[in-house]
């Protein structure tokens, strides 16, 4: 099972997991022409995406959805809570598919574990990919953790783990008092320190890839974010991989 990012931040979020004739995209936050144009810088073509899944309504994660569905004919997976709230963003999808939070589906050779997870959004979902043999987490836009995702997450090949901010430089920035509060609550985003505290308490030992997401590009930096996952995970700090805005990360593989 492969992966890559073609972008992960605020200015656009989408994610590509690959099992045999599988590709899935999960969320597209860009442009028709940006996310082609990304989409050939990994060797891949809209064509080739089996479907397309939605994490949530925020329009760095949905805003390019329904453009690239509707001209590529691909089905686009998410919960009724998103549909209703993403409604008008999809600009009317050729085929909208729903699942529950609570309950597996397969799209082809892909497995899908879906994840309910604290966001200010209305029925947000993470996911948990599986081809049989590995096991791929993604968790990004996440406040806080619970109980159920330390349980799902346990045992992963491959994480693509938030860290959005540190908690100073949030502080300290120029943002308006709301942003910090919306950013920093148990409804918006996780810390460097709160996803270092989560892999303390995952089970790590078949983890081969972690790499960083939906780094804040103004109340972070790759130093801390590094520091803080390295101490938690008792690695180097270079192991540590970074999924950027401009470059999404390239593609890596479960073994």
């Amino acid at each position: 099972m492969k992966f890559a990012s073609l972008g992960s931040g605020s200015k656009g979020n989408a994610t590509l997991v690959e099992q045999e004739n599988t590709l899935l995209l999960i969320d597209n936050g860009f442009s028709l022409k940006e996310t082609c144009k990304r989409l050939a810088l990994l060797e891949k073509q809209p064509e080739e995406i089996t479907a397309i899944l939605v994490t949530h309504e925020h329009g760095d994660h949905v805003s390019g959805v329904g453009r690239l569905a509707k001209k590529y004919n691909i089905p686009v997976w998410m919960t009724e809570g998103t549909r209703k709230a993403a409604e008008k963003a999809l600009s009317d999808p050729p085929s909208i598919k729903r699942f529950n939070n609570h309950e597996k589906f397969s799209v082809d050779a892909i497995q899908i574990q879906p994840v309910t997870v604290p966001h200010d959004a209305r029925e947000p979902s993470q996911f948990i990919f599986s081809n049989g043999q590995h096991r791929l987490g993604l968790l990004t836009d996440t406040g806080s953790i619970t109980p159920h995702i330390i349980s799902m997450y346990d045992q992963c090949d491959a994480l693509i783990l938030e860290s959005n901010h540190d908690d100073q430089m949030l502080a300290d920035s120029v943002y308006p008092q709301h942003l910090k509060q919306r950013i920093s609550s148990r409804l918006g985003h996780l810390g460097n320190h709160q996803s270092a505290d989560l892999l303390t308490k995952l089970d790590t030992r078949r983890l081969k890839h972690i790499i960083a997401a939906h780094l804040s590009e103004q109340n972070n930096c790759i130093t801390k974010v590094r520091n803080a996952l390295a101490t938690a995970l008792g690695c180097e700090e270079n192991w540590i991989e970074i999924a950027d805005q401009e470059n999404g990360f390239s593609w890596r593989e479960c073994l």
